[in-house]
């Protein structure tokens, strides 16, 4: 018999192959650990006074009271829908 032929039967009787993941080399300190999740908190919004009617709305965002961004007219807002 050949060589080729053996080796198949060899591999025939494996059925499970194994796979294993990334595994770290070294204990991550707690200081470490800390410092990496420093930024993982929760952030306080940035708030600006909108120019048209003076309501708090988030920077960069359409005004929700009057619908005004960057000071045209882009959406129908609080106000106009109230009257």
């Amino acid at each position: 018999m050949s060589r080729r032929g053996a080796s198949q039967r060899e591999f025939s009787n494996c059925t499970k192959e194994i796979t294993v993941g990334a595994l770290p080399k070294k204990r991550i300190s707690h200081r470490r650990q800390a410092n990496r999740r420093g930024h993982h908190k929760i952030q306080i919004p940035q708030l600006t006074i909108c120019r048209q009617c003076g309501q708090a709305r988030l920077s960069h965002h359409v005004c929700p009271n009057c619908g005004t961004y960057r000071g045209r007219q882009v959406i129908e807002g609080r106000q106009a829908k109230a009257e």
